[in-house]
Parts: structure tokens; C-alpha cells; sequence
């Protein structure tokens, strides 16, 4: 459909938002609203436009792993959501100095992307194009 002009925001379920937003925070992200609607979610978005909302009802009995990433079976589903970046040594330094800790580095045709966790281990990839 040419009416498609992009992709609006992710929804990411969460336990606690508190812990989600001073993690999202630390990347840059802002709050903007919530909890709001009948799921509930709150709103966060960073100054380049990326729009992420936290759904706010991840039972406490939910699997501490992320079964779409970590189960031997494979699930259908959205396993991470990835965040283009200019510079990927500057930002995984930034990553190590928040504490964060990488789970995946790749370098392919000249691109260099890499993924962390937040904390309900929903998947982040930062991915440098080979362009920049």
C-alpha cells in the first residue's frame, strides 16, 4: 500500500515502568504519557522520532526468558526491534559504560550491528549500515 508512509511505534510488553522507563531513559528516550488506554501503555520516543510503547501488563509469573529468541522451538512472532545508528563503537562504548551488557556482536558486508536486553529481555539491536 503506497499509503504507508512508516512505522508509527513498537509496543513492548513490560512488568514494572518504573525499571522499563529509567532503562529506555539511559538510551535516550523521553517519556511522553501514560499509563493510558485499556492495555495500559505509556508512551516514550527519542529526539529522532523512534516511538516505543510500554504495555503494561506482563504478568509476574511471565518467563524470565524471552521464549521467541531464547526457546529451542521457534515461535512465530516479533523478536527485536532495531535502532540504526551512525557510529557503533561509540555506541557500544556507551552501552558498557551504562552497564549494559551486549549479548551479540556481528559484522557483515561492512555493517556492524549488536543487541543488548532491557529489562524483560525484550531484544535491541543497534545496526551501523555499511554506508556510514
Amino acid at each position: 500500500m503506497k499509503e504507508i508512509t512508516g512505522i508509527n511505534h513498537v509496543g513492548l510488553r513490560v512488568r514494572d515502568l518504573d525499571v522499563s522507563r529509567e532503562f529506555y531513559e539511559k538510551l535516550g528516550f523521553k517519556f511522553i504519557a501514560g499509563p493510558i488506554g485499556p492495555e495500559p501503555a505509556a508512551i516514550i520516543e527519542h529526539p529522532c522520532g523512534v516511538n516505543i510503547n510500554l504495555i503494561l501488563n506482563a504478568s509476574d509469573e511471565a518467563p524470565s526468558a524471552n521464549i521467541l529468541m531464547e526457546d529451542p522451538v521457534k515461535y512465530p512472532g516479533y523478536t527485536h526491534i532495531a535502532l540504526e545508528i551512525t557510529d557503533a563503537e561509540s555506541v557500544t562504548n556507551t552501552i558498557l559504560s551504562l552497564g549494559i551488557k551486549i549479548t551479540e556482536e556481528v559484522e557483515f558486508n561492512g555493517a556492524k550491528f549488536f543487541f543488548i536486553r532491557d529489562p524483560d529481555n525484550n531484544v535491541i539491536e543497534f545496526h551501523q549500515p555499511a554506508s556510514h
